[in-house]
């Protein structure tokens, strides 16, 4: 291997994470808007797009996106609309994590489920912090690398004709 295939393979993977992040983005985005349309929460509209671009913030994103909301609830006086609205970040953050990121990770980034969502854990008690915002782009790269080598595996015992 050379360094060429090297660098294209993992900018590849890389590329195939950050599009997985830009789909799970609008996706979540789209949950705060129609979740808080549902609630009445005003602005509802601004603080979906702006819920979808804080999704790629890793792991203190989906946190941040909830201010604003609740806020706004908060203002508007009515106690329920507060607790909906934590009902809502609370759907949204289990269907993302258990749900949207692995699928999107499998058919974006072609990582395993099973490998999408004990591993963010394992690197984060091994090296907090930085173990879960580095496991997602690590995990791409690993599995676009294992990818090209069964690949290349494949084609060097393929019978010559």
């Amino acid at each position: 291997m050379d360094f060429e295939q090297h660098l294209r393979t993992t900018f590849g993977a890389l590329k195939n994470w950050l599009v997985a992040r830009a789909w799970n983005a609008l996706i979540v985005g789209a949950l705060w808007w129609i979740g808080l349309a549902i609630i009445h929460v005003p602005w509802a509209l601004f603080w979906g797009v702006l819920g979808g671009l804080l999704q790629f913030i890793p792991n203190f994103g989906a946190m941040l996106a909830l201010i604003g909301p609740e806020f706004v609830a908060m203002v508007t006086g009515e106690g329920m609309k507060m607790i909906y609205v934590l009902i809502l970040y609370a759907i949204i953050a289990v269907l993302d994590g258990l749900v949207l990121d692995p699928l999107l990770m499998k058919h974006t980034a072609r990582v395993p489920v099973w490998a999408s969502i004990p591993t963010p854990i394992i690197l984060g008690i091994l090296w907090p912090f930085w173990g879960v915002l580095v496991a997602p782009p690590l995990l791409a790269i690993i599995f676009a690398f294992v990818k090209r080598n069964q690949r290349q595996a494949q084609r060097a015992n393929l019978p010559l004709s």
